[in-house]
C-alpha cells in the first residue's frame, strides 16, 4: 500500500503527515521529505489537515481521523489509553501506568510516549509529571507546554500548565 505525505503550516510550525489510503500513520515535526512515501496528498491526509486546522483554533475537541499504529503490546496499550483522556485534561506518567495495569511502570510510559508515532492524534502532550511539571514529550517541551496552553483556553476546565523543572 502506497504512503502519502503532506507537509502543512500550522500554528506549531510544520508538520509532515503521513497516511496510507486508509489511516494516518504518521506525523513529524517540521518539514520533512519521508523516504519512499509520495508527496500527494489522499483523502485521509486531507481529513488529518482539516481537523488538526480546527483543533488549533479550538473548535475540534477530539479526532476523528483513523489511526493506524504499531508498537509493543505495552506500547500499545499506553498509546490505546492516551487517546481517551479528554481535551482539556492531564494523567500523570504515573497514573497513566496505573490505568493500563502496570504500576510500577511509570518511567516506561514515558519512554514509550517519547516515541509517540502520531502526536497531537495520540495526545500524549496531556501526559505530565508530577505535580505538574512538563518533563518528556516527543517533541520539544515548549510544544507541549503551548499544546496545553491551547486546550487549557478552549476548554471549560482551566489547566495552568508548570514549567519545566
Amino acid at each position: 500500500m502506497a504512503i502519502h505525505y503532506a507537509v502543512y503550516d500550522t500554528l506549531i510550525n510544520d508538520v509532515t503527515l503521513l497516511a496510507n489510503e486508509r489511516s494516518l500513520i504518521g506525523m513529524l515535526f517540521g518539514a520533512n521529505d519521508p523516504l519512499g512515501a509520495e508527496n500527494e496528498e489522499n483523502l485521509c491526509l486531507y481529513d488529518a489537515i482539516c481537523q488538526l486546522n480546527q483543533y488549533f483554533f479550538g473548535q475540534l475537541k477530539q479526532f476523528h481521523v483513523r489511526l493506524f499504529y504499531t508498537g509493543s503490546d505495552f506500547d500499545m496499550k499506553v498509546y490505546n489509553y492516551v487517546c481517551t483522556i479528554p481535551y482539556g485534561h492531564t494523567k500523570t506518567f504515573e497514573e497513566v501506568a496505573e490505568a493500563i495495569g502496570e504500576p510500577n511502570a511509570a518511567k516506561a510510559v514515558a519512554n514509550a510516549l517519547s516515541h509517540n508515532p502520531i502526536p497531537i492524534f495520540i495526545p500524549d502532550h496531556r501526559v505530565i509529571g508530577k505535580g505538574g511539571n512538563l518533563v518528556t514529550y516527543c517533541g520539544p517541551l515548549e510544544l507541549k507546554k503551548a499544546l496545553l496552553e491551547l486546550e487549557s483556553k478552549h476548554s471549560e476546565d482551566i489547566f495552568i500548565p508548570k514549567g519545566q523543572n
